[in-house]
């Protein structure tokens, strides 16, 4: 199994890109294994460089769950305010779905936004971070498919959008940091191509396969309010909807208000998720 480079950037300051580090094809690290564990698939992940997918199609039509970017205002200093440490919120939280405002202040606030959202995502062994996972409802997502601090590449995408999906979709086993010690399947494109803002505003485009392309499609949910058992099949949501209920109970014994995915998660119907454009 080889780790390469597999962003194909058009910017000239994605300035959190580390370059990878190569690991070689027999002797991949303990700790990417690990972290892959939670996003397996019977694949290889060998991601080719500067490649344009030929399998890319326009994008579906807008889920119903999801929200229009018609209706996303612009972020203000107030929806940016934190303070650290930052802590992930957990399912059934009515944080993860709200709407997330688009950002057009490009600061030294963002920046340590940032800092603090890779902080507690290398903290709790993950992959990949949405704001709104965070507490804070912004279009704001980080992930490194490495998931070590100095390994690989630290990817930020500010305002991601989706232009193209493949036509082949595959079903990975993944996890949510959301949804402590469940992992159960879901089926996704396979590639996208996206289109989002850096670190410093500048916008850029890349296409994403397999892993990180896997990666990116959780947290681009979280940023739509969608969440990963929105798109599982009716079996595999059977069997895990008591881990949900577990969740959902832990939630109402501490806030003393009913679950506000209750009546969702017993008495689920077609949702109409899709792929579409945020």
């Amino acid at each position: 199994m080889a780790c390469a480079s597999w962003l194909h950037l058009h910017s000239s300051s994605l300035t959190r890109v580390i370059l990878p580090i190569l690991h070689h094809p027999t002797a991949p690290s303990t700790a990417f294994l690990h972290r892959l564990n939670r996003f397996s698939s019977p694949a290889r992940l060998t991601f080719a460089v500067n490649q344009t997918n030929p399998l890319l199609t326009p994008v579906h039509a807008q889920a119903k769950r999801g929200f229009s970017s018609k209706d996303n205002k612009m972020a203000s200093p107030e929806d940016l305010r934190f303070e650290p440490p930052l802590k992930i919120v957990v399912y059934p939280d009515p944080i993860l779905r709200k709407r997330n405002k688009r950002i057009d202040t490009f600061d030294e606030n963002l920046k340590k936004l940032v800092d603090e959202m890779f902080d507690v995502m290398y903290k709790t062994d993950g992959i990949g971070l949405s704001a709104p996972q965070v507490g804070i409802n912004v279009q704001l997502m980080v992930f490194n498919p490495v998931g070590e601090r100095g390994e690989g590449q630290e990817i930020v995408l500010i305002n991601p959008r989706v232009t193209k999906y493949s036509k082949k979709a595959v079903l990975f086993n993944e996890g949510c940091l959301s949804f402590p010690r469940i992992y159960a399947d879901v089926e996704r494109p396979e590639s996208v191509k996206i289109d989002a803002q850096d670190i410093n505003g500048a916008r850029f485009t890349v296409d994403l396969s397999e892993l990180p392309a896997r990666v990116f499609q959780h947290e681009f949910d979280h940023l739509q309010g969608i969440l990963f058992f929105d798109r599982m099949s009716d079996e595999v949501l059977d069997s895990i909807r008591g881990q949900l209920e577990a969740l959902e109970k832990k939630y109402e014994d501490k806030t003393g208000h009913p679950s506000p995915e209750k009546v969702e998660t017993r008495k689920r119907k077609k949702a109409g998720v899709g792929f579409g454009k945020s």
